[in-house]
């Protein structure tokens, strides 16, 4: 799945855009819902190399967040790695151009629904 696909697919699914919230950095995009603005995705560039590939591509990359169960299913397949630079236990991180595109839609949806909580400021 390319970065655009992957952007278009949130938007027909969620209806969310990304937002650029790092000063003079337009590439690394994040993904909220709009009731509580918590991220749901973090896409951005990565180098193979911070995943143990012997490589200096630079890639897109796209951070989840999943349930704690998930992680036994999830942690080992294709394209997907412990989270790069976010908490190892609630985050992972998928290679976009090699993780399967519904391995992908999966866990984009996985994502939405653990961090979907309850507004700014309301409690249950």
């Amino acid at each position: 799945m390319t970065r655009k696909e992957f952007l278009e697919y949130c938007l027909d699914t969620y209806g969310t855009t990304p937002d650029f919230p790092f000063e003079n950095d337009f590439e690394t995009a994040v993904l909220r819902h709009g009731n509580n603005c918590k991220w749901y995705a973090l896409v951005m560039k990565v180098s193979r190399r911070k995943f143990g590939i012997e490589s200096d591509e630079v890639i897109d990359v796209v951070n989840l967040k999943l349930p704690l169960e998930m992680f036994g299913s999830f942690g080992t397949a294709e394209g997907v790695y412990p989270a790069y630079h976010m908490n190892k236990l609630h985050w992972v991180s998928v290679i976009l151009p090699d993780a399967p595109n519904d391995v992908v839609q999966f866990l984009v949806n996985a994502s939405f629904e653990a961090t979907r909580g309850c507004p700014k400021g309301k409690k249950p």
